[in-house]
């Protein structure tokens, strides 16, 4: 059993998110930790891969840059939609809509309004920003190589 986070790890820790102005936009310190297993695609990969090496009882900064966070702010990803399209729906900047895409709902942020149109948002509200990930390491757990089950050898024939 190894306490070193690596590739078989399942990793229990507390974090925050901060922006580089040191402002919080999430934590799991006001409530329970976070668990999950290396590689299972739960975490952005620059933070899972700046994680290797730590062990339990370890805290660390870790600052990722937006290509290996949410990535950079797009100007492809902002589009006007006409407004028709918002019938019923009490708009202003700021607020958070969502259309149905075809791998499930896509949320984007109103930013304007116009008289047809409504300018909508898509990318992810960290896009383009330098984050830093305030670690806490509570628990590491080895679970080793798996080994996919082979087939039943009585059911071939």
């Amino acid at each position: 059993m190894s306490d070193v986070i690596g590739d078989h790890s399942r990793v229990t820790l507390h974090f925050a998110v901060l922006l580089e102005s040191g402002e919080e936009v999430d934590t799991t310190r006001r409530g329970k930790p976070a668990t999950f297993e290396m590689g299972d695609g739960s975490l952005l990969p620059g933070f899972e891969e700046a994680l290797r090496g730590m062990r339990a009882g370890d805290d660390a900064q870790i600052e990722l840059a937006p290509e290996q966070a949410f990535g950079e702010h797009r100007r492809d990803n902002v589009q006007l939609i006409a407004r028709e399209r918002f019938r019923g729906v009490d708009l202003e900047p700021g607020t958070i809509v969502s259309f149905a895409a075809p791998d499930g709902e896509l949320p984007g942020v109103v930013r304007r309004l116009f008289d047809r149109t409504v300018e909508v948002d898509f990318n992810h509200p960290l896009a383009g920003r330098r984050i830093v990930f305030d670690v806490s390491i509570l628990n590491v757990e080895d679970l080793g190589r798996r080994i996919p089950l082979s087939p039943d050898p009585s059911s071939e024939n």
